[in-house]
């Protein structure tokens, strides 16, 4: 064996050497990680350096703001680490607005911008963090890291505050993430915890937003939370960004939207930053840009909607541990009972020995014990002795014994409280002691009542602009290709059998984007569905190239083709909804010498009938035959089809278009995502032809015709209808004037044909809005005014009692406008989709 490798060997065998130091050393430097640096502790929900901050500036209170620069300076004597690491953890701390009052530029973390240079900004413990995470009785302690002071192992934190700033940290092997939630919430779920309730906790983001929380998982690791910024339709030529997703800047968010539209994903003219107090990105589009799409692609391609995966882990007892909100929160409101027990078990001991002293101190001035003091003895011990035998008649007074230390205490009395002892005033002092621990004891009795109590006066406090900023609900699945802008150019060169967007000197098809799958179709009657590329080889002649509609039913292709064994002719219809990618598919029976006479594409199931010419050299006597395509049924790919003819076909050209054979298209309006769609999700808007449109009526008065495209957003918050259109139906409308303090009712028809734009048919005027609308032919409308005794409610057939007037038309007085009145239709409405409102 060679010198090295026995050294080698000796030293990886030792525990002493490089291996056994490098796993000692290892462990010891991610256990300190862990433990000092990264991960919250369950007891007090603080990393080590934010809890030493905290502690620094309760030294310095005064009541009185503290340069941040002094903050850190004291904090220093605790933390062992540069001033660099205590700024950030302050500033942190200061822009989370609970534990810290800040004065001066603490930075936005909306905007991402840094908060000035410490010696310029101030800050002070608030009210809120003074009441609940501090007792120095309660508190244990320990040397700071030199020996040099001694500083909390953990603050007696009453507050589930882990939960309530959220953590987030990477340490060596685990990470932490836990969101922040409501203050109010939290105080809520304690309240219903402490009293057996079940509670559920979702997280609420000072940036505001939406979330997406029916992933969360309480929590724990696997969980995910998805989280949106609200964005709303200036015009049909603008969109602004009202917040920002939390952990997302405004500048972030600008990148990512610049970024989406160079890769061709969105189309937009610029993008500008108006924030200021609130958030406000403006996104003008590019001409031409359907404000709907953009939205939606908007959340698919940019920061506009993030996914965050939770991962709550603490310290409990030295160790790292995984735990769910919920758990969190109990524990942490466990924790603050056992505090709140153990301050009242103090304070218990505290009265109790301020009513020893008060009632020693009646004895010895009402019996005269503190003329022992008068008397000449020998020795100052023979004067405390004298003084405790002059106490023992009493001692069944007493609760306790007399000790060297209580007598020593009331001869410290000056002389002249002596003469000035007000015998009454002791008395009321002793029995609001007795109150005070009468009143402790129950608080201790029944200690659930007082820790809610506690949480109750905390959100009474310091609840009130503490409401949650972030909006929970369900998001809709956005589907990236269906929003994707057409970015680029699909060429095709038929007989060489090549598509692609590269090829420029080639036959133009269509626009696409990168993400759309191309379907194509060749003479020899195979199929072939491909990711769109630069140059994709699908086959020779190829008859038909186009953007691929997954799961499009209604897209119906009509095919002829001759059986390459046999010459028969064959006619077939089918759809394609679903395929493996780059996969060739043969719609014929299979022979290599198959080819296709008749090819056409019909995007709603329209049959025509076409002409068929045979061959002059068959045997057939009539040569020219009609087929028509409304007598085959629509099956599957794989079908062989209905027999034309068994003579060769010369050609086939088409006779009339014809018409869809498919149904009217089911339409369903789903108000929890405010979308169009066709599985049968919301309520049943009614059946449409492809020119049939849809009338949506909105809160501020005004109405819209727009069409059955699926990619349409609504806010459900404003549609007060929503219908099939039908331009013969009567509106019959109630409004708010509020300059004359009347309800108007109007009856009008849709007079307007643009699509897309909002008209206005109620009179303008500051709070003038829809109090009520319906299509029916003869409503009647119940209108209840007054309250108690004085109610009065009145019905009116409003088919008589208005005319049909323009759209434009102001209307007649229907009653007087006053809070309490409140207006319903009491007619039964002829279909689920005429009434919302």
């Amino acid at each position: 064996m060679s010198n090295s490798k026995q050294l080698l060997n000796e030293v990886t065998g030792m525990e002493t050497g490089v291996h056994g130091q490098y796993k000692s050393w290892f462990l010891d430097y991610a256990s300190y990680v862990i433990l000092e640096r990264a991960v919250p502790a369950i007891d007090d929900g603080l990393k080590p350096v934010q809890r030493r901050i905290l502690h620094a500036m309760k030294e310095m209170d005064d009541g009185r703001l503290n340069k941040a620069a002094n903050i850190i300076g004291q904090t220093m004597q605790y933390h062992p680490h540069g001033d660099a690491s205590i700024q950030d953890a302050l500033v942190n701390l200061g822009q989370k607005d609970l534990l810290i009052d800040t004065q001066g530029n603490w930075g936005d973390n909306r905007t991402g911008d840094d908060a000035a240079a410490p010696r310029y900004i101030e800050a002070r413990l608030s009210k809120f963090a003074l009441e609940v995470a501090f007792n120095a009785k309660t508190t244990e302690w320990q040397l700071s890291y030199d020996g040099r002071k001694k500083e909390p192992v953990s603050l007696p934190m009453k507050f589930p505050l882990v939960l309530a700033q959220g953590a987030e940290g990477i340490a060596v092997g685990l990470s932490t993430k836990i969101l922040p939630h409501n203050f109010n919430e939290l105080i809520d779920a304690s309240i219903k915890y402490l009293r057996g309730k079940k509670f559920e906790l979702f997280p609420d983001f000072q940036t505001g937003g939406m979330a997406d929380a029916s992933l969360y998982n309480e929590g724990k690791r696997g969980g995910r939370i998805r989280c949106r910024a609200h964005i709303e339709e200036l015009d049909k030529k603008s969109i602004v960004i009202r917040d920002v997703p939390y952990g997302v800047t405004t500048t972030q968010l600008m990148e990512s939207i610049v970024k989406a539209n160079d890769q061709g994903k969105i189309k937009i003219k610029k993008v500008v930053d108006n924030t200021a107090a609130q958030v406000e990105v403006v996104v003008e589009l590019a001409p031409g840009i359907s404000p709907d799409i953009t939205i939606d692609a908007l959340y698919a391609f940019t920061d506009c909607e993030v996914s965050i995966a939770p991962n709550a882990c603490v310290i409990v007892e030295q160790k790292p541990l995984f735990l769910s909100v919920s758990e969190l929160l109990k524990i942490s409101t466990d924790r603050t009972r056992e505090l709140l027990k153990k301050e009242l078990e103090i304070k218990l001991a505290e009265l109790q020995d301020q009513w020893h002293y008060s009632s020693l101190e009646k004895i010895f001035f009402e019996e005269k014990i503190y003329k022992e003091l008068e008397k000449k003895h020998a020795t100052w011990d023979k004067v405390i002795e004298a003084i405790a035998a002059a106490f023992e008649p009493f001692l069944k007074k007493l609760k306790r014994g007399i000790n060297r230390g209580d007598i020593l205490k009331l001869t410290e009395k000056p002389v002249r409280r002596i003469y000035k002892l007000d015998i009454d005033e002791l008395n009321e002092k002793i029995r609001g002691i007795e109150k005070e621990i009468k009143d402790t004891r129950n608080n201790l009795n029944n200690l659930v009542d007082f820790a809610v109590a506690y949480f109750e006066n905390l959100k009474s406090k310091y609840g009130a602009n503490r409401k949650r900023k972030t909006e929970l609900k369900p998001f809709d699945v956005i589907k990236a290709r269906q929003v994707a802008i057409a970015n680029a150019r699909l060429y095709v060169n038929r007989s060489e059998g090549f598509i692609g967007t590269g090829l420029k000197k080639d036959e133009f098809i269509t626009e696409c984007s990168d993400l759309d799958d191309i379907i194509a179709f060749t003479r020899r009657g195979q199929m072939k569905i491909v990711k769109a590329g630069d140059k994709v080889y699908i086959g020779k002649d190829i008859i038909h190239v186009a953007v691929f509609q997954k799961n499009d039913e209604r897209l119906t292709y009509n095919m002829i083709y001759t059986d390459g064994e046999t010459g028969v002719a064959y006619a077939k219809r089918f759809n394609v909804t679903g395929i493996t990618r780059d996969k060739i598919y043969d719609l014929t029976r299979g022979h290599e010498k198959s080819k296709v006479n008749y090819f056409s594409v019909n995007p709603n199931g329209e049959a025509e009938s076409v002409s068929i010419t045979l061959s002059p050299n068959s045997s057939a006597r009539n040569k020219n035959l009609e087929y028509y395509f409304e007598e085959l049924e629509i099956k599957t790919r794989t079908a062989i089809g209905n027999q034309v003819t068994k003579y060769p076909i010369r050609s086939v050209k088409i006779k009339d278009a014809g018409v869809s054979t498919l149904g009217a298209l089911n339409l369903w309006f789903d108000d929890a995502f405010g979308r169009l769609n066709t599985e049968e999700k919301g309520e049943w808007l009614g059946s449409f032809q492809p020119d049939e449109k849809i009338l949506v009526v909105f809160q501020d008065g005004s109405y819209e015709i727009t069409d059955t495209e699926l990619n349409q957003r609504f806010d459900v918050k404003q549609i007060v209808l929503i219908e099939k259109f039908n331009p013969e139906k009567l509106i019959t409308a109630i409004y708010r004037d509020m300059d004359k303090l009347q309800f108007n009712v109007k009856r009008f028809r849709i007079e307007t044909t643009t699509l897309h734009s909002r008209f206005l048919f109620v009179k303008e005027g500051e709070g003038n809005m829809l109090e009520a609308v319906t299509t029916v032919d003869k409503p009647v409308v119940s209108i209840k005014s007054g309250r108690g005794q004085q109610a009065r409610t009145t019905k009116v057939k409003l088919d008589g009692f208005v005319e049909v007037m323009g759209w434009k038309a102001v209307g007649n007085k229907l009653a007087d406008y006053t809070k309490s009145t409140e207006i319903e239709w009491i007619h039964k409405p002829e279909s689920p989709q005429q009434e919302l409102f």
